[in-house]
């Protein structure tokens, strides 16, 4: 049944190709079928040239569906609103007023690439029986001008020395090509220098750069004038004239009350504190210490006024996580004396200090379903000093099936956890006697959770404990170091049959109690912007280390291993202890990359590659279990069920729980994201991996990692899905489906071709957001 919806997926989409596209458009006139661009120099970028024409098609999705058109198409003539015309796209009609305009837009792209001399045409073919046209711009684009030599003039002589010494951000010098665009980048470049030396006033308006092109074939004399105030409407002694800080008024604004008289008491608030040369205004209800102002305002007292320091101060109350909006404004100090002083008056919103939130939701785990809940609370500002508290309660249950020795049977999980999560805006413990720290507005976090799980094999309870630090070196760079991260495994209440009929030690280990001593570092570098469409780049990168420090202790104290027989193998097993417990010695680093590019308004796409790798040595044979690389699911290789596949080429038992995990893992994704109606957006994909074990004392049949053979062992899916966007969350669901499967025989690897597409070589998933 699965495959007749497939083929009705695909006719269906034939069928909207093939929707007249010209029952909208009036006679005499034609759709604009196709819009071409060619240019003759590979130096233009054609995409950042296309976005010049005026003449635009209309959008298409998977590259050749005009999607929107064909809804407005199925509306009512009859009728001048519908849904379908609002949620549709009207017929793009081929115009020679706006063919002509983006020829002049295109010359004046051309012109700003320093191509003086390009040469451009348009061609239009008409269909008239199908009322279509067909426009291409063909681009000569000659040679580029380059720059000869570039004269600076500076009003002043300190305007010159502050350029100098800062220079080397200049990159426009003798030989590169003209481009006005890279002009006007040197221009916002130049007035930040200034900006960041005390200058306030400046703005670009005081960089000017005159090209001449008269004087030498092709090459560009350019003259930049710097200070000059021509066109300002402001007094040039303001201009040119650096400025010192001088006093700070911090407003916390209850709910929506304006703020008046910056710097001033006024009625609305009932305390005040002054220290040094700043003051503080709030109310008996919202409170916080004037240390939370001094360790987030990057600016003080005496120094110059720097831009970008305003900047980093912005950041810095927003990262607290405290206020709904930061406004930071200055004002001269004795405007009426002519001075060189500007107060700073930061105003601050906070945002409601507690909140409450639940969910609940359904499992599916290979087919088992379930319902779980979660209970949230927040509470920013808990000690007065702007953390934030979180606690977090968890309970779920999922009727669950097994097998086990040849018979069937049906049971009930439970599942009950806390978590909860303290952030303080200050360092706490070893990290406050790192001084450089404190630049970067650092936060402490601790974090601490229990967790219950009671089945039939088995009781286990983790419990876990972090301590770290969370900062940032730039607003697109993240450090996440927790210096503790404590887990305790503890199982109890075996079903002595269901252990003993484990023969795959892997899995075998997680039936042990453990203790996780680690540390961990994560970088996170991430340019994507809240309500942004821009193209966006996020990489992580983690290591992390657990044991050494216990297993360094335990040997120099002379400690004693403690010797337990593998039931499976027969060999005696040596290992250290602490509190009568086993812990883990292993080291584990991975990385992961994501990349988006927005192709138009309606499509992009979204690419996704990640390597990690742990290693177990010393008082380990294997990963802790919560350590382990898994693959399939909802957010990996979307054809398997979660923990389903691999490793390598292992398969599982029919009927086995999905328990699949191991110490290497490799996966690749990519997305292709369109519009659809309103909210709802589509999504192809294909998916790529596997995971694998590192050393012989996994003894699953095809799971050791080999470097002649790994590449020949990737699980590949495909498949499609919809996203819900509901404002709060993105709902989403995927129908994955099998291409090629490791776990099959030498030569049937690939299922499409080999045999017919069964039940299960498809897998439907259910998640909140995104998968990457």
């Amino acid at each position: 049944m699965i495959v007749d919806v497939k083929w009705i997926v695909v006719l269906s989409v034939l069928f909207l190709a093939s929707c007249s596209q010209t029952r909208f458009v009036p006679e005499q006139e034609y759709l604009l079928n196709k819009v071409e661009l060619d240019v003759d120099d590979p130096k233009i970028k054609k995409d950042e040239a296309k976005s010049f024409i005026r003449q635009k098609e209309n959008y298409k999705i998977l590259g050749f569906v005009k999607f929107y058109l064909t809804l407005y198409n199925m509306s009512s003539k009859k009728k001048t609103d519908d849904w379908l015309k609002r949620i549709g796209e009207a017929p793009q009609l081929y115009d020679e007023a706006m063919t002509e305009r983006s020829i002049e837009q295109l010359r004046q792209y051309m012109d700003n690439k320093g191509y003086y001399r390009a040469q451009i045409k348009s061609d239009v073919k008409f269909d008239e029986k199908k009322q279509k046209a067909e426009l291409k711009f063909n681009v000569k684009a000659g040679d580029q001008y380059k720059i000869k030599r570039v004269n600076y003039h500076f009003v002043t002589p300190e305007l010159k020395t502050i350029f100098y010494n800062d220079s080397i951000s200049y990159s426009m010098r003798s030989g590169d090509a003209f481009d006005f665009y890279v002009l006007e980048q040197q221009q916002k470049k130049i007035v930040d220098v200034y900006r960041n030396n005390g200058y306030f006033y400046f703005t670009k308006n005081q960089v000017r750069g005159i090209a001449d092109t008269s004087l030498y074939e092709k090459q560009v004399v350019l003259d930049m004038y710097i200070g000059e105030s021509e066109n300002s409407q402001m007094d040039s002694a303001k201009i040119l004239k650096p400025y010192y800080l001088n006093n700070f008024y911090y407003s916390i604004l209850p709910g929506n009350t304006p703020v008046t008289v910056a710097g001033e008491e006024d009625e609305t608030f009932s305390d005040t504190l002054h220290w040094d040369n700043s003051s503080l205004f709030m109310t008996k209800q919202i409170q916080y210490p004037p240390g939370l102002f001094i360790r987030t305002n990057q600016m003080r007292s005496g120094d110059l006024f720097q831009n970008s320091e305003v900047e980093n101060t912005f950041n810095g109350f927003n990262r607290l996580r405290q206020f709904r909006f930061v406004d930071i404004q200055f004002s001269e100090t004795f405007p009426e004396q002519d001075s060189n002083l500007l107060d700073c008056n930061l105003r601050l919103a906070p945002l409601n200090k507690q909140s409450t939130s639940f969910d609940i939701e359904g499992t599916n785990t290979s087919g088992n379903l379930g319902v779980a809940g979660n209970i949230y609370y927040q509470h920013r500002n808990l000690f007065k000093g702007a953390e934030v508290f979180q606690l977090r309660f968890k309970g779920a249950t999922e009727r669950m099936h097994r097998q086990i020795n040849n018979g069937s049977e049906y049971f009930n999980t439970r599942e009950f956890g806390v978590e909860s999560n303290l952030i303080i805006p200050k360092l706490l413990g070893p990290g406050k006697y790192i001084k450089s720290f404190e630049k970067n507005l650092p936060k402490t976090v601790l974090n601490m959770g229990y967790n219950y799980q009671k089945r039939p094999e088995y009781t286990r309870t983790i419990t876990t404990l972090k301590f770290g630090y969370d900062w940032k070196t730039t607003q697109d760079l993240r450090h996440l170091w927790n210096i503790v991260d404590l887990n305790i495994v503890r199982l109890y209440e075996f079903d002595e049959d269901f252990i003993n009929s484990i023969r795959d030690l892997y899995i075998k280990s997680s039936f042990t109690d453990h203790f996780i001593s680690a540390m961990n570092y994560s970088i996170i570098y991430n340019n994507q912007r809240l309500n942004s469409s821009k193209n966006y780049t996020y990489a992580r990168f983690n290591i992390e280390s657990s044991g050494n420090v216990l297993w360094t202790a335990s040997k120099l104290a002379g400690k004693d291993k403690s010797q337990v027989v593998d039931s499976v193998t027969n060999k005696t097993i040596e290992y250290y202890e602490i509190f009568n417990t086993q812990f883990a010695q292993y080291i584990k680093s991975d990385i992961e990359v994501r990349r988006a590019i927005q192709l138009d308004k309606y499509n992009s796409i979204v690419g996704r590659a990640f390597a990690g790798v742990g290693i177990p040595y010393g008082n380990s044979r294997f990963l802790p279990f919560e350590k382990q690389y898994f693959s399939g699911g909802a957010n990996g290789i979307r054809a398997w069920q979660v923990r389903s596949l691999g490793p390598g080429t292992y398969s599982a038992g029919e009927g086995s729980y999905p328990n699949q995990s191991s110490d290497i893992k490799l996966e690749a994704n990519l997305e292709y994201r369109f519009g659809l109606i309103g909210s709802l957006e589509g999504a192809l994909f294909l998916d790529a991996g596997n995971i694998w074990a590192i050393n012989k004392n996994d003894n699953r049949e095809g799971a050791l990692f080999r470097f002649n053979k790994f590449y020949k062992q990737f699980a590949i899916g495909t498949g499609a899905g919809l996203r819900f966007d509901l404002n709060y969350f993105i709902l989403r669901v995927d129908l994955g489906m099998k291409l090629r499967d490791p776990a099959n025989e030498e030569g049937h690897k690939w299922i499409i071709g080999d045999r017919s597409l069964t039940a299960n070589d498809f897998v439907f998933s259910f998640a909140i957001g995104y998968p990457f």
